[in-house]
């Protein structure tokens, strides 16, 4: 029997999947295991049994060889992608210190490592010395050293939780370059742990020896152990091969190998992403992410609570669409898309700005819904949430022509929200673009499956394995009509919203504290 299958273990924010792809991008088969014991003991606190998220992988995969146990013996590699930024401290023996502190933990620390007089002036003088307080506060690691010394002292190693399943998987400190998002002492330029002299080693309290050795994406970094395979059902010696994060994977799987195709997901962080061969910071002093590619990088955009806040309207107000879903035994997402299409273009002038979570580059700002009139329902609020978001990632394409210099001509949509016909609508007459979905939902498996077939050699390079693993399976073009009605929204309204809300934003900071200053 021949191994011909490619094994992706997606460890998301929601859920893990364990998902076989064959080498023309075809998903063989699927399990998946919901991820609900997050804990949060604290307000902005978030994190997760860090060896569980090992049982729940495990799972995953172990479901798989239930049904059909013939394709266990298929399986050529295995590649892992993770949600990214959510570390763990292992002790000398190898098992987890503490919970997993995830991407969304929001804690920070005041206590902070001191920096060397010379860089202090150099960032002084580049007007990055918030940038870099920033850095240092948001850093998990400078938090537990300065909370939890007897944690860190014990620490042998603090690795992304990429980095955790390769470990579990290989017996092997290893991770892929492609992973590094995080507050870790990663060069994002030279797509290496940062040099001895870099700044990044003082800002943070990480110690060279507690990293793993990094391997580019479609590098095989170890085999499947024993131990391993007993908890996964995954053949022992099976080739391990790097990925890369769950964003990079998904820019990948969604065939955006060129600054002129875009990749927008709608999940948890709506963004936007062009893979570049060029280190290009689309927001100054924010570098690009490593791409899934060696030797490139990811472009990104992010609006924080992105499609959160469609989930959001769905449980505050969609109570009417869910119990009439469950009742007719149809998709939720279609009387969804029934409610956005029930009212114009445009929601009658109701204009949202989706700034629900602060960020670095706009640390006061807020949320905003502007121009509402008594003759908006719940619909035009729906509508103009999706549209909102749209005028923000379309913002976001415009930074990155601008700092990039290539024009974007095509989007393909992935994530949750790209399951809407409706929101894929909208978003192509907002931009003025075509917008596709890709032929398969687990876009972020497939670009960890791509990885995988160019490591094992079943293509030859990354080109060849995007033309025969990806394609699209809708594309929606832009309504003119519906298109000079948003781009006089946006150019007219949208645009100019956040300057003029700017000075209210900072007074009710100063007035009520929230939200606090990073």
């Amino acid at each position: 029997m021949s191994k011909d299958l490619l094994l992706a273990i997606d460890n998301g924010t929601q859920s893990v999947r364990a998902l076989l792809f064959d080498p023309s991008g075809e998903l063989v088969a699927k399990s998946r295991v919901i991820l609900d014991d997050y804990i949060v003991d604290q307000p902005g606190r978030h994190e997760h049994d860090a060896e569980s998220f090992w049982k729940h992988a495990a799972a995953a995969c172990a479901q798989l060889w239930i049904d059909r146990s013939e394709l266990r013996d298929r399986v050529a590699g295995v590649v892992v992608t993770t949600q990214r930024g959510t570390v763990i401290n292992l002790g000398g023996d190898g098992k987890p210190l503490r919970p997993a502190i995830t991407w969304l933990d929001q804690r920070k620390t005041t206590t902070l490592p001191a920096i060397p007089a010379l860089w202090r002036a150099a960032f002084r003088l580049a007007g990055a010395s918030e940038t870099v307080r920033y850095y240092q506060r948001e850093a998990e690691a400078n938090w537990i050293a300065a909370n939890q010394p007897e944690i860190w002292n014990a620490t042998k190693k603090f690795l992304l939780l990429s980095g955790y399943l390769n470990y579990r998987l290989t017996g092997r400190y290893v991770d892929s370059t492609g992973s590094q998002v995080g507050y870790v002492p990663f060069d994002f330029k030279k797509l290496a742990w940062a040099a001895k002299n870099d700044w990044k080693w003082q800002a943070l309290r990480v110690e060279p020896q507690m990293l793993p050795e990094l391997f580019v994406p479609g590098s095989i970094v170890g085999d499947v152990t024993a131990a391993a395979a007993a908890d996964t059902g995954i053949p022992a010696g099976t080739p391990v091969i790097a990925g890369a994060s769950d964003k990079a994977c998904e820019v990948l799987g969604a065939g955006s190998i060129d600054p002129t195709t875009a990749c927008l997901s709608y999940g948890t962080t709506a963004t936007i992403n062009v893979a570049a061969p060029r280190y290009v910071e689309a927001t100054p002093l924010v570098p690009p992410y490593p791409s899934a590619i060696p030797g490139c990088y990811d472009i990104e955009i992010q609006i924080f609570r992105g499609y959160w806040m469609v989930n959001w309207f769905k449980e505050q107000f969609g109570h009417l669409e869910s119990a009439a879903a469950e009742r007719g035994g149809t998709s939720p997402e279609v009387l969804f898309d029934e409610l956005v299409n029930s009212v114009p273009a445009g929601a009658m002038g109701l204009m949202l700005q989706p700034y629900w979570s602060p960020g670095l580059r706009m640390p006061e700002a807020k949320g905003a819904i502007v121009g509402f009139g008594d003759v908006h329902t719940r619909a035009h609020l729906y509508r103009a949430i999706l549209e909102g978001l749209a005028y923000a990632l379309r913002e976001g394409k415009e930074r990155i022509e601008k700092r990039g210099g290539a024009t974007i001509r095509e989007l393909r949509v992935c994530g949750g929200g790209s399951q809407s016909d409706a929101a894929l609508q909208l978003t192509s007459d907002i931009f003025g673009l075509p917008a596709s979905r890709p032929h398969v939902y687990e876009a972020s498996g497939l670009g960890a499956a791509i990885d995988g077939a160019v490591g094992l050699k079943l293509h030859p390079d990354f080109e060849t394995a995007v033309r025969a693993m990806t394609r699209t399976a809708r594309t929606f073009e832009p309504d003119p009509k519906n298109r000079e009605l948003y781009d006089a929204l946006y150019t007219r309204v949208y645009t100019k919203l956040y300057d003029r809300l700017k000075p209210l934003y900072e007074s009710i900071r100063d007035i009520t504290g929230y939200p606090p200053p990073g």
